[in-house]
């Protein structure tokens, strides 16, 4: 059984030909993607399919949405059952090319709650210019 076809049976999805597509997609881009990236991404997936099939993966914590401010990006989680704070690490978004981009080795603080609160998900987003822009603005 392929990598994709696994994840979705460990978290009770039943693996059709576009939910291992968009799985496939996914988990071969090291970024979260928007709704619009996954349709250049898959053209011949129409857009109600792709949405419809993200809906499912984020009930099934197959992926986590990241909300950079100026879309929904998605990405997929690596726990077993569901996401985890290991999934939910810190990303870049660029102001200038609007890509963002995963920082693994950039820790999210631990955040003390009140009792009786408890977290489900953590967006830590830094904005601003990511390298690559930088150096078309100094050149």
């Amino acid at each position: 059984m392929k990598r994709e076809e696994e994840t979705l049976v460990n978290k009770g999805v039943r693996p059709t030909a576009n939910r291992l597509l968009v799985l496939r997609t996914l988990m071969s881009i090291d970024r979260p993607m928007s709704l619009t990236e996954l349709e250049s991404e898959l053209p011949y997936m129409d857009k109600s399919s792709i949405f419809r099939t993200l809906n499912l993966f984020k009930e099934h914590h197959v992926t986590h949405e990241i909300d950079d401010g100026a879309t929904i990006r998605y990405e997929a989680c690596h726990g077993e059952k569901r996401c985890n704070i290991s999934d939910m690490h810190t990303h870049f978004h660029c102001e200038i090319c609007q890509e963002t981009t995963c920082l693994h080795d950039v820790k999210i603080p631990i955040v003390q709650l009140p009792e009786g609160y408890e977290s489900q998900s953590i967006n830590y987003m830094i904005k601003g210019i990511c390298p690559k822009c930088a150096k078309k603005q100094i050149g």
